[in-house]
């Protein structure tokens, strides 16, 4: 624990990047038990939330449940997913003597390692977001990464209640990976639809039971809606916690009928578009998972802060970022639908690494639709490492190339980017994870934010 500690603070006081994951690292490697002996001392056990999409948000709301709940919380907020992420934030949770002060775990997952973390922590409750193809490079198609979901899923504690997206086939299935244990769907029955068979581009075009189509009544987006196989019994199951309406709030964000087994409520969720939604049902699934009760997640789900490069605000020079990441073609479109949905004209600044954390392989750019942009900016700046690809993405989006500015050096392309913008407008900013990191340590050195571990 000391040598940990000691880690974060040296690697943080230096600024040499890793801090997220060093610390438990080398707790790991002085005792490869660590970990396990600290979430086992949690009083209320572990929630693990794992998926493609929106798996830090949800667990920032979760966490701001359980505060309103009176208990302490140990989180990776900071998005570092990996088995070190995890350890460090039980390592940075815990004194020398290893006597935790929090009372819940609460750790998002890469998908890949799920399995792994599972298996070190022992989670009370597994809540599961959804499915995409995401960084090909790493995880192959998304049949790989659901048959190593499966496989974990068939190994959990009987005591474990699994937390499962209803609305998405790919997820929903696992719920037949487990022979004993509670499972708790969670669903959209509101909003409207953006068409009533899944795209092209889907994801979950066939039963993943029997192989034959499915057939889909209503898309949210990509695959994810109400759906029927067209040979067997495999149908979206019923929700048990569900949003019956939504409505827009005047701020942004937005206002949601929640009917769950603990009652029904209208609850605030400060956060637009409809994936978040889905993911503050999918928190508020998990919550009543806790035993917390409905009017705790109604007040955690109303005081959710702006997330760590989802949906952030920055105010700087007298203008506004918001940042969204990007990382997969499905999150990005609905990045980019949420954006542009006021009709207004905006000033964008898209940020593409391709960097191992990324993914190495940017032939998603032309799966998400940038096309949504296109009669929507007044100034669109492409960054990054791709910054070239990216522009010539947007070009074939239909984006006027005379609004297209490619700026690989990221301090040169902010400082175009406020220029572009009028006094008080705000500057749309979408950056792969890598990207965002950069962007926010450049923010940081300019004195727009401070560093996550100073909030």
């Amino acid at each position: 624990m000391l040598a940990g500690r000691a880690t974060a603070r040296l690697v943080r006081r230096l600024r040499l990047g890793g801090g997220t994951s060093l610390p438990g690292l080398v707790a790991q490697r002085l005792d490869a038990q660590s970990a396990r002996k600290l979430a086992a001392a949690l009083p209320q056990g572990v929630v693990l939330a794992t998926g493609t999409n929106g798996k830090t948000t949800a667990t920032r709301l979760l966490s701001g449940i359980a505060r309103q709940a009176g208990w302490r919380t140990v989180h990776n907020r900071a998005g570092a997913n990996l088995v070190g992420g995890v350890a460090a934030a039980l390592v940075e949770a815990a004194g020398v003597d290893g006597h935790l002060s929090g009372d819940l775990g609460i750790f998002e997952v890469d998908e890949a390692v799920y399995p792994h973390v599972q298996d070190l922590v022992q989670p009370r409750v597994v809540a599961f977001t959804n499915l995409f193809r995401d960084q090909l490079d790493r995880y192959g198609e998304v049949d790989i990464v659901r048959s190593i979901w499966r496989d974990a899923v068939s190994r959990l504690d009987p005591a474990t209640t699994l937390v499962l997206n209803a609305d998405d086939p790919l997820v929903a299935s696992l719920a037949q990976a487990r022979a004993a244990g509670p499972v708790l769907f969670y669903g959209l029955d509101a909003g409207e639809a953006v068409a009533t068979a899944a795209p092209q581009t889907s994801d979950a075009r066939r039963c993943p039971l029997c192989g034959d189509p499915l057939q889909h009544e209503r898309v949210h987006y990509g695959h994810v809606g109400h759906y029927r196989c067209t040979s067997c019994a495999f149908a979206r199951p019923a929700p048990d916690v569900r949003a019956t309406a939504l409505w827009p709030r005047y701020d942004g964000g937005q206002v949601m009928r929640l009917e769950t087994p603990a009652g029904t409520a209208d609850v605030a969720v400060p956060l637009p578009g409809m994936y978040n939604a889905y993911n503050a049902l999918a928190a508020a699934a998990a919550a009543l998972a806790l035993r917390i009760g409905l009017a705790e997640v109604r007040a955690g789900l109303a005081a959710g802060a702006q997330v760590f490069g989802r949906g952030e605000r920055v105010a700087i020079a007298g203008r506004e970022l918001l940042l969204a990441l990007i990382k997969n073609p499905v999150g990005c479109t609905e990045v980019l639908r949420t954006l542009t949905q006021d009709g207004g004209q905006h000033v964008v600044l898209v940020i593409i690494n391709d960097r191992l954390a990324d993914g190495t392989d940017v032939s998603w750019l032309w799966d998400a639709e940038f096309e949504l942009l296109a009669e929507r900016v007044t100034c669109t700046l492409v960054a990054g490492t791709r910054a070239e690809d990216m522009a010539v993405r947007l070009k074939y989006a239909g984006v006027p190339v005379e609004r297209i500015v490619c700026e690989p050096q990221l301090d040169r392309a902010l400082a175009t980017a406020l220029g572009a913008a009028r006094p008080g407008q705000c500057v749309r900013v979408l950056p792969t994870y890598t990207a965002l990191l950069e962007f926010r340590e450049l923010l940081a050195r300019a004195g727009a934010l401070h560093h996550f571990w100073e909030d």
